[in-house]
């Protein structure tokens, strides 16, 4: 199997961690599961997340993106099932407690259903596929072999991207949502915060700004 060139690799990784920086439903989405949840939580939001452009980047390749594209249908629904999910996070998020008398903290969630969220995020969101559609193909170079297999090897490199970049917000957020630890009213301010900020992603998604 031929590897893309050493130069498309790093401009392909520059750019992406540019793309991964810019505000945007995921990093907002991690930053707020970080801050509320802690690091931890934030950096199985972030696998999860990874996981989900698993399916995004062989969609690309195998042309199911394409298909999605061009199915009105098919995005409309996909759209709605994402806006639904972002939805019930806002409403979880509304509902949750703030920390419990004495300084211990609320009921985590398991890692499982910390790290499927990421998943379903990720995978429910019909632009990241267009994304990657529109993208990838870009640095695909015809001389170095079967364009299915280098959109594979970009969406490799661009997992590493989010991982890297998508962590440091993590680290960072769950370290700010450390010192609310012990300040319940703050803790129930950020919770509201991120209720209202999946509404709005919901909103923005379903309306396709």
């Amino acid at each position: 199997m031929e590897l893309i060139s050493a130069q498309t690799a790093l401009a392909f990784f520059a750019a992406s961690v540019l793309l991964a920086l810019v505000p945007g439903p995921d990093n907002v989405f991690v930053l707020l599961h970080a801050a509320v949840h802690g690091a931890r939580a934030g950096l199985l939001v972030v696998l999860g997340l990874c996981s989900g452009l698993l399916f995004h980047t062989a969609a690309v390749a195998l042309g199911l993106a394409a298909l999605l594209a061009a199915s009105d249908t098919a995005f409309t629904l996909l759209k709605a099932l994402g806006a639904a999910y972002l939805l019930w996070l806002a409403w979880l998020s509304w509902r949750a407690p703030a920390g419990l008398p004495g300084g211990d903290a609320a009921p985590a969630l398991s890692a499982r259903k910390t790290y499927l969220r990421g998943v379903v995020m990720n995978i429910s969101n019909p632009k990241v596929a267009l994304f990657f559609l529109a993208f990838l193909p870009q640095f695909v170079e015809p001389a170095h072999g079967a364009m299915a297999l280098q959109i594979m090897q970009l969406g490799a490199i661009f997992m590493l991207a989010t991982l890297l970049t998508f962590g440091a917000i993590a680290l960072l957020a769950g370290r700010f949502g450390q010192l609310l630890h012990n300040a319940p009213r703050a803790q129930v301010g950020l919770n509201r915060l991120a209720s209202v900020v999946f509404a709005g992603l919901a909103l923005r998604l379903l309306l396709g700004a």
